[in-house]
């Protein structure tokens, strides 16, 4: 299939420092996918709220990603905007906020992220009732599962559908839900629904034992990765904190800890942030540093764009699905 127009608008003007390594990625991850490699891709931050899922959604269903690692806010956030779109407010003008302003929203039950509000009542607590309930006909029947796996079935059965307020294709977790895509949910209890989890624990509704742990995601991973790396596991990484820091470290977990000498490193690195290089700084560090950690190979591509990830990531999925 030929490249669509904002595929060839950046190849023509997107010729030197971010731009050009934004095209550079765009096309070292075509070639990933080309080669037989797998792709993850991680989102940190609120990439649901600034609703990647627009775009996002229609990667999954190409079969350009095969697996994700977000974080529980980006996890919950996708499905909040699918059932309460039209409660959000935008604040364009975020940055002149006066502290009574900010607590003003709060009284409103308006959680801030940027320049977007998520309305409590209709995001949060409409997603409440029903998963609490899906988490206690789960733990009467003594199963157990991982946080993304109980949204999966929350979504699936179809207890959200008269809410839904905007295009369900623009949903990346319904897609994601649609295709049982592995998820990996690093951190997931500093989420509002851990959070709502956990005050469940406290007051003896619920044994924390019920919900899958962090540790278990990552030997979920180990598994994943031993057996899909053959040709190679991509890693896309949007932003920076613990949704890439988490899954990257498989890597050297298998091969320093479980001794497995076999086990290839990632075949692919990009990463989009806007952290510049400094002391001591994940987000900042150059992905050399990632060598040294045993995490890349020397010859693994690399890349990184210093950028915006709302404007850059959608650009890139623009590449890779031809538009």
């Amino acid at each position: 299939m030929s490249k669509g127009p904002i595929s060839q608008f950046i190849e023509k003007y997107y010729l030197h420092f971010n731009s050009a390594a934004l095209v550079d990625a765009a096309k070292a991850y075509e070639k990933q996918l080309e080669d037989g490699a797998k792709m993850m891709v991680t989102l940190a931050g609120a990439m649901s709220t600034a609703e990647l899922g627009k775009i996002f959604a229609e990667m999954i269903r190409q079969d350009k990603v095969q697996i994700i690692s977000c974080t529980g806010a980006n996890l919950e956030e996708d499905i909040m905007n699918l059932v309460a779109h039209s409660h959000y407010e935008r604040v364009p003008n975020y940055r002149d906020l006066t502290p009574q302003e900010e607590w003003d929203l709060l009284e409103r039950g308006l959680n801030r992220v940027t320049d977007t509000c998520i309305p409590e009542h209709e995001a949060f607590r409409r997603l409440q009732k029903h998963i609490h309930k899906i988490w206690k006909e789960a733990e009467e029947k003594g199963e157990r599962y991982f946080p993304h796996e109980f949204m999966y079935k929350m979504l699936l059965s179809g207890v959200l559908e008269e809410y839904y307020e905007i295009d369900l294709k623009d949903s990346w977790m319904y897609a994601a839900a649609e295709k049982n895509l592995p998820i990996i949910v690093p951190g997931w209890e500093d989420s509002t629904m851990g959070n709502i989890f956990a005050s469940y624990v406290i007051k003896g509704e619920l044994k924390a034992s019920t919900m899958k742990s962090g540790i278990e995601y990552m030997t979920f991973l180990a598994d994943w990765y031993t057996k899909n790396s053959d040709n190679g596991v991509g890693f896309f990484q949007i932003g920076g904190g613990i949704a890439g820091d988490f899954p990257i470290c498989v890597v050297p977990m298998l091969y320093q800890d479980m001794e497995m000498h076999d086990v290839p490193f990632w075949s692919y690195f990009c990463q989009i942030s806007d952290s510049t290089t400094s002391y001591g700084s994940y987000s900042g560090a150059v992905p050399n540093e990632k060598i040294t950690w045993g995490k890349l190979d020397i010859n693994t591509p690399k890349f990184i764009i210093e950028s915006d990830a709302t404007i850059v990531a959608p650009l890139i999925f623009a590449y890779l699905l031809d538009l």
